[in-house]
């Protein structure tokens, strides 16, 4: 799976909700929660960096991707907008 399938799988999951989903879990459960997440997850991958190996923190950068894909999904960003800023930032 790459990142433009897993966002349109997110994306899919906010408009047609399935019982049982996480994604679904995270959409009902608001912003905050969604934010939250993306916190955790990010001090995750610094503790993983700093002090275990390759594989888990692998892991969690790939639960931290994900996190944030839902949170843009949530506040209506895409990949796009985010690989437009990092074009101007370049400039």
């Amino acid at each position: 799976m790459n990142l433009t399938d897993l966002y349109a799988l997110i994306l899919d999951r906010q408009t047609n909700p399935r019982p049982g989903s996480y994604t679904n879990s995270l959409f009902d459960s608001g912003l905050p929660r969604i934010a939250q997440k993306v916190g955790e997850e990010a001090t995750e991958v610094i503790v993983a960096a700093l002090a275990q190996e390759n594989a888990r923190l692998t892991e969690e950068i790939a639960d931290l991707v994900y996190h944030t894909l839902v949170l843009m999904a949530a506040k209506g960003l895409t990949p796009q907008n985010i690989l437009d800023e990092l074009t101007r930032r370049h400039r």
